[in-house]
């Protein structure tokens, strides 16, 4: 695969040959010309990854054959070289535009450098377009984001599954999106006009689960006033998702077997059984062998959910999705919030590519979330492990990252408490008092000694 196109201009026809010889042994595409005009035409014609250009020719010079491709092609980063550069011109072509500055006789490997994180960068930017084109060709803001083989494979099977009326079991790690795939599967379905009806399995306590569930009678216990449908009998005609349904009591997977053997349930207090017409989809962290071993789950309710199942790949397994998906959350919430839509850098986009994700989608989303609010700060890999489930307790982790949402307004605010205060959206009062509480007193120091040094 070539290190890149690079399109290279030189009057002087001796050192554009040996330029070009050179750069194509190191593993370039080179197209050379003497002429800039001609140069100029070809960088509109084809798809060059960079321009390298001379400055000092006659009559088209490299300056303004830069001015003239950043007008028209201001995604096309350009390296100026010149055996007559000086600080000021320097200075002038980087405000013009241009990607670096070279000085005659150039370093070689300097060159290399240069070319290589040009196009790198290049690069980088028309993928995050791409992504970013995907992203608006969404109309479902719940919709199955992502670009890698893994995700299309999942659409792909979500599509296939969807409308045809069989009990599916999700299985993916915590944050992966489980919910999301169990509403793709219900609005994609015949039943879409009915209800979806979530029931975390985790959440509800064992005492009022029947009741919540299945429903109750009047008088079935104490305070039950009147009749009451359960949420099975509420979303009929549409889908029942059983969200963390490994972590279902043993008792009560005995009665949604039955539910999902004969379609009936029994409200609480009544012995008449009534039909349900609904679709199971049920969730899970893993394949449930661990929790069929130990006794905590049912073998046959497993079999039962499993006919078939869908496999949500964890984030780390899918980097490619990641700048896709950062930008498709941060577009959410600016327009949630009212905020502008702001890019996401390419050097951003490698530096989420490198994190573990622990929390998978789940905490890729909260982060760009915060991109989008303004609040957030790359997080760089000592942080991150810092972060970790076994590095600190939540008030620790909470005040660490307070700490560092404070230190950093007080900076980008130069020391001013009033704005820094105003920037996180508390009282002056406030930010002074929580300076002192996560000892960051000595920051108004430092921020001195910066001011004096200036």
């Amino acid at each position: 695969m070539s290190r890149g196109r690079i399109l290279l201009v030189d009057d002087d026809r001796d050192l554009l040959k040996a330029a070009a010889d050179w750069l194509a042994v190191s593993g370039f595409s080179v197209d050379a010309f003497h002429r800039p005009e001609e140069a100029f035409t070809a960088a509109l014609r084809e798809e060059p990854d960079v321009v390298v250009t001379d400055v000092r020719m006659p009559g088209i010079d490299g300056m303004t054959l830069l001015n003239s491709l950043t007008r028209r092609r201001g995604d096309l980063p350009v390296v100026l070289i010149t055996a007559h550069g000086d600080v000021g011109l320097a200075v002038q072509a980087m405000k013009q535009g241009a990607e670096d500055f070279l000085e005659k006789p150039y370093d070689a490997d300097r060159l290399l450098s240069v070319l290589d994180k040009a196009v790198e960068k290049r690069r980088m930017k028309q993928e995050i377009a791409r992504l970013q084109t995907l992203v608006g060709a969404r109309e479902e803001p719940d919709s199955i984001v992502g670009d890698s083989p893994a995700i299309r494979t999942l659409r792909e099977r979500v599509a296939t599954l969807a409308d045809v009326d069989i009990d599916v079991l999700i299985i993916g790690e915590t944050g992966t999106g489980k919910e999301l795939v169990a509403q793709a599967l219900h609005r994609l379905s015949r039943r879409a006009k009915g209800p979806f009806v979530a029931i975390n399995c985790g959440a509800l306590p064992e005492t009022i689960f029947e009741s919540e569930v299945f429903g109750h009678v009047k008088g079935a216990f104490t305070g039950a006033i009147a009749d009451r449908e359960g949420k099975f009998e509420h979303a009929a005609g549409g889908t029942v998702f059983l969200d963390e349904i490994e972590s279902m009591p043993l008792g009560l997977q005995a009665k949604i077997l039955r539910v999902l053997q004969e379609r009936v349930v029994e409200r609480l207090g009544e012995n008449r059984p009534r039909q349900v017409d609904v679709r199971i989809v049920a969730a899970a962290k893993s394949d449930l062998s661990a929790d069929i071993a130990a006794g905590r789950f049912r073998e046959d309710l497993f079999y039962r959910l499993a006919t078939v199942d869908i496999r949500i790949p964890p984030l780390r397994q899918r980097q490619g999705d990641i700048g896709l998906l950062f930008g498709h959350f941060a577009s959410l919430a600016a327009c949630r919030y009212g905020r502008p839509i702001r890019p996401v850098p390419a050097e951003r986009i490698a530096q989420l590519q490198q994190q573990q994700w622990r929390g998978n989608v789940r905490e890729l989303k909260a982060q760009a979330e915060r991109f989008a609010l303004g609040l957030d700060e790359p997080v760089a890999a000592a942080d991150d492990e810092a972060f970790g489930a076994d590095a600190l307790t939540l008030p620790e982790r909470m005040a660490s990252y307070e700490a560092h949402l404070i230190s950093e307004a007080y900076n980008l605010s130069e020391g001013n408490a009033v704005r820094a205060a105003a920037s996180l959206g508390i009282p002056l009062r406030t930010f002074n008092e929580k300076l002192a509480r996560r000892g960051l007193t000595d920051l108004r120091k430092r921020r001195s000694q910066i001011d004096d040094d200036r």
